[in-house]
């Protein structure tokens, strides 16, 4: 993915999205979004949105309170797995942010770290890609030496991924045009000015 695409992506996971699971299975993590701005939605329809991060993976729990982060007690670190549904809305994503890693650093008192790589240290990340989530009780960093995005039904490129954002502006505008709204929360939010 270009620069573009990673933008692109940060944008429509920080106005509406929440993470709605986490599962690491040995050296892949996947994180997966619900209420995601892309595509042509169907009334009963969340659009989910994956990532994917394998290859010297790794995350780590920034928080303050220990039951911020419960669900990891379920953690199996014989087998190096969890998969837990969680429900916590997007405050701000960035990809490959050395500054904004700083500020986890300083806004929250403890942390927890995952990896396969026992010499992984969140100080001196040499993985190829990482991304930094913060929700309002804690911020994660998750990355790996390979990144792939998913949508409900394909693998994301650079050309799906506009696509996709084409779409969900169409659906976003028809909407608009028929309800006849002049002013709507929703597009104060949205990136896309009308």
């Amino acid at each position: 993915m270009n620069n573009d695409s990673l933008k692109l992506i940060e944008d429509v996971l920080i106005n509406f999205s929440k993470l709605s699971a986490i599962n690491i299975s040995q050296d892949t993590i996947y994180l997966e979004f619900i209420d995601v701005e892309l595509g042509n939605p169907n009334n009963d329809e969340d659009l989910s949105f994956l990532m994917r991060f394998s290859k010297n993976s790794f995350i780590s729990f920034f928080y303050d309170n220990i039951w911020d982060i419960e669900f990891l007690s379920n953690f199996d670190y014989k087998n190096h797995f969890i998969q837990e549904d969680l429900f916590s809305d997007v405050r701000k994503i960035k990809f490959i942010d050395f500054e904004y890693l700083n500020k986890f650093f300083y806004n929250y008192n403890s942390q927890k770290d995952f990896s396969i790589n026992k010499e992984f240290d969140i100080h001196n990340i040499r993985n190829d890609f990482f991304c930094l989530i913060e929700f309002g009780d804690m911020g994660i960093v998750v990355g790996g030496d390979e990144m792939d995005f998913f949508s409900e039904s394909e693998r994301l490129n650079d050309d799906i991924l506009k696509e996709l954002s084409n779409q969900w502006m169409m659906y976003f505008l028809k909407y608009h045009q028929k309800r006849n709204i002049i002013k709507d929360p929703m597009c104060e939010n949205h990136p896309f000015n009308i």
